[in-house]
């Protein structure tokens, strides 16, 4: 079996069509982290959407019509000009008004709140199931379905409302009762049943039923006055149906009321339409009341006036012995009479629009220009009298007196009792058309949007964190990234199942974070991976590249820890020495190297033995298992490993082993981290750079490159280690690995 890989040679595509493709790669890559991200915002959607209370709707529809505004002694209309009509905006306000809202609250009882104690999160939704209280929850406060406290009565001072009481429930119908809140304090007991005093009068508490086992918890509270008006002016709303164009005014009005109780919502929707219709009849009532008290007031005083008339004409009368009255002084008498009578009115209703407009008010002049004109035609006909002999003018003004006096005082006495009939039987201008109806159905929340929009906002997140992430690593993905920075690239390796199963964690007591070290040799395992295959060819590479070398020793290193050095070096030095080749590896980190880790041996006895003179040559050097392969351990952790490597038993040891070996590879610590690797490769012929895919950024490699480089270090190019076939790199750059067998 053959195996083969090869990257694509065309150059890499304009950078906008790079992202673009990437950026859709990754979310191929990472498909299953966003599905999993989105489905866990599903199922938060779905649960939140479970946990929360639903919201009821109720509503009901009156009618205000239209009607006539009560005149003692006339119809206004005719000064007006057009009829007396309910202004429904006013309407609406007066629904909405602490008027009618502080009655509802006062009559069903909104102020004063019973609520259970619920477990957290859960416990509406397990009483809204039906679910009861399993046996392990006896003696727990929490409430569950079934369980309930009805409140008869609870009266509290002015300085404690608001407070929260909370009632425990106890054994053969008792209670006990605490203050809750900033500063709680035991209260006392009571009894079920029972009016109970607490506070020297302050709390007056009776509990009319409670269906709880003992130690069960119900949190009493009552609110304020305009607090309760305002809570349930937030749920109220009234809307005006039909209304036409032009301010038309149909006067069907919705009242909708929401809320998470169904009974409640009927009962405040019926007492608000029940309140407002009664307020209604007891304001058209007022009017007439208040028309009514007037012409009371107006009446004994005509009635006097008129006496008095009387009396005169029959004095005059008597003193004349008799006045006959020509045909014209009576027409001039019962035109007296009609325009008396009628300025009177208008003096009726001068005195009413006095209290509801200015003199200004074009209402109120057009009353005056016609008391002009009365008065005008008064006075002409008071010129006609004076035109009569002596006799006849005393008695057409007497008589006329009586005249007009009585038909005033007759039309008073008919005025009153119409309104009388009008008071006993006024029912208001407001009609109940339909009573509340509360749906069946919960108008919130909206279950299936709230998990629509979870999923789709799961979604979201997903796609951004695996794009940011994408953005945000710009570590190095396809060979054509490292040889525009000016590396030529000798080997592109793929990332090895296999190795991963030759790769454990190990944990120190001294290291922060556990390492990953390698516990085997791959080319030995599995020479036939596809890892192999590319450190074949990267073999057959370097022996060409190493033909101008000064050296056969080679220096294997990277720019951070954890990319891979250790792996290639050992398991190149594997495929070189099943090549018939003797090779020698060198563990040159004295500080955490492990190599030895892969041939089952011990970190002791190795080179920092060698570079203190504590051990031999011959003694540092161990087989490996693999014919033609040895390795030198990295020995005891010295406390100056830089120094060692700088002394001149290094140089002899390197010199040493390259004349024994066909090949010396060397695994050095991180460029970046030590300058260990910059020591090394100054007495190595050929260096070659690590990166490891999506791990290390270009901008890494170069600086790695350049400081070893200022150490006078040539590095000769570069190895691509755990590529792997990715939607990201495949469509971005176009890379691809075969197998062939």
């Amino acid at each position: 079996m053959t195996n083969t890989q090869n990257s694509g040679t065309h150059p890499a595509p304009a950078d906008d069509e790079i992202d673009l493709a990437r950026l859709f790669g990754l979310l191929l890559d990472h498909k299953w982290l966003i599905f999993a991200i989105t489905f866990l915002f599903a199922v938060g959607g779905v649960v939140y959407a479970l946990l929360q209370t639903p919201v009821y709707r109720g509503d009901a529809l009156v009618q205000v019509e239209r009607r006539s505004t009560v005149s003692p002694l006339g119809d206004l209309s005719e000064v007006f000009g057009q009829e007396g009509e309910s202004s429904t905006a006013a309407e609406v306000q007066i629904l909405q008004s602490r008027m009618v809202l502080g009655q509802v609250v006062d009559r069903v009882g909104l102020d004063t709140v019973v609520r259970p104690n619920l477990l957290p999160v859960v416990g509406d939704f397990l009483v809204r199931r039906g679910i009861e209280r399993p046996a392990f929850m006896a003696g727990k406060p929490w409430v569950w379905a079934g369980e309930t406290l009805t409140l008869g009565r609870l009266e509290v001072a002015d300085s404690l409302r608001g407070m929260p009481l909370i009632a425990t429930a106890g054994e053969a119908g008792e209670y006990q009762l605490r203050l809750g809140g900033e500063m709680p304090r035991e209260l006392g007991q009571g009894r079920v049943g029972e009016l109970a005093s607490f506070e020297g009068g302050d709390i007056q508490v009776r509990i009319a039923d409670l269906q709880a086992p003992p130690g069960a918890e119900f949190t009493l509270v009552k609110r304020s006055r305009p607090g309760a008006i305002n809570s349930l002016g937030t749920r109220l709303s009234v809307n005006e149906l039909g209304a036409g164009g032009r301010g038309a005014s149909t006067g069907m009005l919705r009242l909708t009321l929401t809320g998470p109780d169904r009974s409640e919502i009927r009962h405040s929707l019926d007492a608000v339409a029940e309140t407002f219709l009664t307020q209604n009849v007891e304001r058209q009532s007022a009017e007439a009341e208040q028309s009514l008290a007037f012409l009371e007031k107006q009446a004994p005083e005509l009635r006097d006036k008129l006496s008095a008339a009387e009396n005169r004409l029959n004095e005059y009368r008597v003193e004349q012995d008799s006045v006959d009255l020509s045909s014209e002084a009576q027409s001039v008498i019962q035109r007296f009479i009609e325009l008396d009578s009628r300025l009177s009115e208008l003096e009726f209703q001068e005195a009413e629009l006095a209290e509801r407009f200015t003199p200004s008010h074009p209402n109120y002049q057009a009353l005056l220009r016609q008391k002009r004109q009365l008065q005008q035609q008064r006075a002409e006909l008071e010129e006609r009298v004076n035109e009569l002999p002596a006799a006849q003018q005393e008695v057409v003004r007497r008589t006329r007196d009586v005249e007009v006096t009585q038909a005033i005082y007759v039309n008073v006495l008919n005025k009153m009792q119409e309104l009388q009939i009008a008071r006993a039987g006024t029912v208001g201008n407001v009609r109940i058309i339909d009573e509340a109806l509360v749906g069946p159905y919960p108008i919130a929340p909206r279950k299936p949007l709230i998990v629509i929009i979870a999923t789709l906002l799961g979604g979201m997140l997903g796609v951004g964190i695996v794009l940011l992430r994408g953005l945000l690593n710009r570590g190095v993905e396809s060979p054509e990234q490292i040889e525009s920075a000016g590396l030529p690239v000798y080997a592109t390796v793929p990332l090895s199942d296999e190795q991963r199963k030759l790769v454990r964690r190990v944990k120190h007591r001294r290291d922060k974070h556990a390492r990953e070290i390698v516990s085997g040799v791959l080319a030995d395992r599995a020479p036939a991976d596809t890892s192999i295959e590319a450190l074949r060819s990267l073999r057959t590479s370097l022996h060409f590249a190493m033909l101008e070398a000064s050296d056969n020793r080679l220096m294997i290193s990277g720019p951070s820890p954890g990319i891979g050095k250790s792996f290639i070096s050992i398991n190149l030095g594997a495929v070189c020495a099943q090549a018939g080749q003797r090779v020698l590896i060198v563990d040159a980190d004295m500080r955490k190297g492990h190599i030895h880790n892969a041939f089952k041996g011990r970190s002791q006895e190795g080179l920092s033995d060698l570079l203190s003179d504590r051990k031999g040559l011959l003694e540092v050097i161990r087989p490996s298992g693999i014919e033609g392969l040895d390795y030198v351990a990295r020995g005891e952790s010295p406390p100056n490993p830089s120094e060692l490597l700088m002394t001149s038993r290094f140089t002899t040891f390197l010199e040493e082993v390259g004349q024994r070996y066909d090949l010396v590879i060397i695994d050095t610590p991180p460029v970046l981290a030590v300058t260990d690797a910059a020591v090394v490769g100054a007495q190595c012929g050929t260096t070659l750079m690590l990166a490891r895919f999506q791990t290390n950024p270009i901008r890494e490699l170069q600086i790695a490159t350049r400081r070893l480089e200022t150490a006078g270090v040539t590095v000769k190019g570069a190895i691509l280690n755990a590529m792997e076939r990715k939607a990201a790199t495949s469509y971005g750059y176009g890379y691809y690995n075969y197998s062939y067998k």
